[in-house]
């Protein structure tokens, strides 16, 4: 499909969803659809909701944001913040008449409309339990059903599920089955997903990089870098890492920015993959 297809399908009645990989354009479409449709963009992006990452999260400009209102950007001022969190702050904005919900989390968007299991949280010392164990440790002691659902290279995911079995005793499979129902439903919204084939993307994604180089990347992390964790969720935006080696010396400027488009197309393979697995009922936009 068209982006002016999905443009004119936008205008049905009830909420739009936009996923896509990063860089993918996204945020453009979502911007588009609320232009035309009277909308509100509301963020279901993981990174962009923390106030510490602007540039490096590629969050909507305050141009953009002046065009069109938009929620849940930049909210959070802590360090940790779960999809649940997400849920929990974004029913006001589905009482608009066109929310327009756009992201590269896919976690946040199946959660949205097939449901969240209500996990308890994991207790501090088994988070350092895990923190302390290799990704393939954490690995080995998943049941199967677990493993087969979620993305076994990232840790993050990784991590929980062992958390979730190490601190309930249940593996995260069988709390994924008791899901309640979801907040919104597929059949209730009109859900694209961007196709961006990665011969279209990594142009993209280098060209976006540098761009963020030259928006002020280096000074956004150096101004975060007296309280930089990388294990954290706040911290977790991708080339922070790589430009804060650069910045304590360790690699050079051309290291930092090829190790960060590295990163950044390997994250948008892993997003690829989770919207062909779970997104098979949203329609396909072209990049």
């Amino acid at each position: 499909m068209r982006i002016d297809e999905a443009l004119d399908r936008a205008a049905a009645p009830g909420p739009v969803l936009i996923a896509g990989p990063t860089a993918s354009g996204k945020s453009a479409l979502a911007l588009a659809i609320a232009e035309a449709h009277g909308g509100i963009v509301v963020n279901a992006d993981a990174l962009q909701v923390y106030a510490r990452w602007r540039i490096l999260t590629a969050r909507p400009s305050p141009a953009d944001e002046a065009r069109v209102p938009h929620a849940l950007y930049g909210n959070v001022r802590g360090t940790e913040y779960s999809v649940g969190d997400w849920l929990r702050d974004l029913p006001p904005f589905l009482d608009h008449p066109k929310p327009v919900i756009v992201g590269g989390t896919g976690l946040y968007l199946t959660a949205l409309t097939e449901g969240l299991a209500e996990i308890p949280p994991t207790p501090p010392m088994i988070r350092t339990e895990a923190d302390a164990r290799p990704l393939s440790q954490l690995l080995d002691e998943l049941d199967p059903e677990t493993v087969t659902r979620i993305d076994t290279r990232n840790r993050a995911r990784v991590q929980r599920a062992w958390e979730v079995l190490r601190a309930t005793g249940r593996p995260l499979a069988q709390w994924q089955d008791d899901t309640a129902p979801p907040l919104l439903p597929l059949s209730r919204a009109t859900a694209f997903v961007l196709s961006a084939p990665p011969e279209d993307l990594t142009p993209r994604i280098t060209a976006r990089f540098d761009a963020m180089l030259d928006a002020g990347a280096l000074e956004e992390v150096r101004a975060n870098l007296a309280n930089f964790d990388p294990s954290r969720p706040a911290d977790r935006a991708i080339g922070a890492v790589e430009l804060a080696d650069y910045l304590g010396g360790r690699i050079d400027l051309v290291a930092a920015r090829d190790r960060a488009v590295v990163a950044t197309r390997q994250f948008a393979k892993r997003q690829r993959t989770w919207f062909r697995a779970r997104m098979g009922g949203w329609q396909r936009v072209d990049c």
